[in-house]
């Protein structure tokens, strides 16, 4: 049985080239004896799935994609696109919304994970979707304890950038502004809101003064001042005297191939930030998981108390971080 092949996003403007991001990877697979193929990643978020995939050969196999995020009712068409032209991902729609989607991996690693509740819109992912109200947003507050400092996302992302505005909530107890953030988190997150509205519990993690331009600041390096968050969250205090940058969560992302960590590194926004997580608790969560390919960003508690993870997500949709080298993932992958 031949290596599984990579599928790559094709650059948006020439279908025969790859996407710049993905470059680098491509180049590095080449080197390594992979083989990959491009898919229109625009046509894939269109609906156009069989349009996406039509430069990929036909029966050619078992597929790892590595790309762009995509909503998870157009993987299931990616999938079966490609199931109609004789190739297979290896992830399967259900393992890709498991991972992807905070509602699938929630209950695996709650406990390991802030505490979060979390509410479906209808409309998700269109144009004029309506924040949950008071009504919606109280029982939802109750079930996180009623009081202190929350975050808000969707089922995937955050809107970090806009910490004080549309994520960081200071206090549970005060609807009026819950509600506020909320209903200008799902605003700003407009047609690319995924599934709905997650509150999360606020924990305070050990922090580092960190460039933005890649590289720490000597600001506080081992900072623990509880002003950081869950999923990779922002500074609520902006650059907070660091030149360039802010102080951000120590992070580090880890990647799993069939429940066994293959890579370690620091989270793509703090590139070069050593981090040595502890991956004794994680690793029966992964495994639990049962998804082939995951990634999980774990950060530490200011406390001293523990790691905690901070997302989880699919690895085909996962971004490397700059200055890593990812041979030993892509090997493996081949060998998968």
């Amino acid at each position: 049985m031949p290596a599984p092949a990579f599928l790559l996003p094709a650059h948006p403007l020439d279908p025969r080239r790859i996407d710049p991001q993905f470059a680098w990877e491509a180049r590095l697979l080449r080197d390594l004896g992979g083989e990959h193929h491009l898919v229109d990643h625009d046509a894939l978020l269109a609906g156009d799935a069989q349009v996406a995939v039509r430069g990929v050969p036909a029966g050619r196999g078992a597929f790892w994609y590595r790309g762009w995020m995509l909503p998870s009712h157009r993987y299931a068409e990616f999938a079966a696109a490609l199931s109609e032209r004789g190739g297979l991902l290896l992830t399967t729609p259900p393992g890709y919304a498991s991972a992807h989607e905070l509602p699938g991996w929630y209950e695996v690693f709650e406990g390991a994970t802030p505490p979060s509740v979390w509410l479906p819109l209808a409309g998700a992912g269109g144009v004029g979707v309506e924040p949950p109200g008071a009504e919606r947003l109280a029982p939802a507050v109750a079930r996180l304890g009623g009081r202190g400092p929350a975050i808000v996302k969707d089922y995937v992302k955050s809107r970090k950038h806009e910490w004080a505005e549309a994520c960081y909530i200071p206090e549970l107890a005060d609807l009026s502004a819950v509600e506020r953030v909320v209903a200008r988190f799902v605003e700003l997150q407009a047609e690319h809101l995924a599934g709905g509205v997650v509150l999360r519990r606020f924990e305070e993690f050990t922090r580092v003064g960190w460039d933005t331009r890649g590289g720490p600041s000597g600001d506080g390096s081992d900072g623990t001042d509880g002003t950081d968050g869950t999923d990779s969250s922002g500074d609520p205090d902006g650059a907070d005297g660091v030149p360039g940058g802010r102080r951000r969560a120590v992070e580090a992302r880890v990647w799993w191939l069939d429940g066994e960590p293959v890579l370690v590194g620091p989270h793509p926004d703090l590139p070069g930030c050593p981090a040595a997580p502890d991956l004794s608790l994680v690793r029966p969560l992964v495994r639990a998981l049962g998804c082939r390919f995951v990634t999980t960003d774990l950060a530490e508690r200011a406390d001293g108390s523990g790691w905690r993870v901070v997302e989880v997500g699919d690895g085909q949709v996962s971004e490397l971080p700059r200055g890593i080298d990812p041979s030993a993932l892509l090997i493996a992958l081949l060998a998968a």
